[in-house]
């Protein structure tokens, strides 16, 4: 439901011709105004709602595509630092929230993910470098 106070100034802004604003300019200010009148939970549960709603009109191909998009976005502006720096910090946060099983689980399923795309000579020159690497 509309806030009156909040759509009655937005009124006023739009219909004042010594004031002209850009339409941006009228919503930063609508933005603020809102902001203003509702909490952290109103927000959180409009996001929650549109997010459904968005979810439910979209198949995984919207999100795919949006992913691969930001993906491409980022990489062209962060140098592998900011990899570094964000695996290192999820790797971190994950650890504190997971206990050995998880990680033990995640491996097989990987290992086994893994093993169907690869070969013999894969695991060679993987042990090989490994071996190398321990040698150093």
């Amino acid at each position: 439901m509309l806030n009156k106070k909040y759509h009655d100034k937005e009124e006023q802004v739009m219909s004042n011709k010594d004031d002209k604003l850009t339409r941006s300019e009228a919503g930063k200010k609508g933005g603020e105004a809102a902001a203003k009148s509702h909490d952290k939970d109103y927000y959180e549960k409009i996001g929650k709602k549109g997010g459904k709603a968005t979810a439910d009109s979209h198949g995984d191909d919207f999100y795919e595509k949006n992913g691969e998009k930001g993906g491409e976005a980022t990489a062209k502006s962060h140098d592998k630092d900011h990899y570094e720096k964000i695996g290192e910090k999820g790797g971190e946060a994950t650890a504190k929230s997971h206990d050995k099983d998880h990680y033990e689980k995640i491996g097989k399923k990987g290992g086994k993910t893994t093993a169907k795309s690869h070969d013999k000579d894969f695991y060679e020159k993987i042990g090989k470098k490994g071996g190398e690497q321990r040698n150093k």
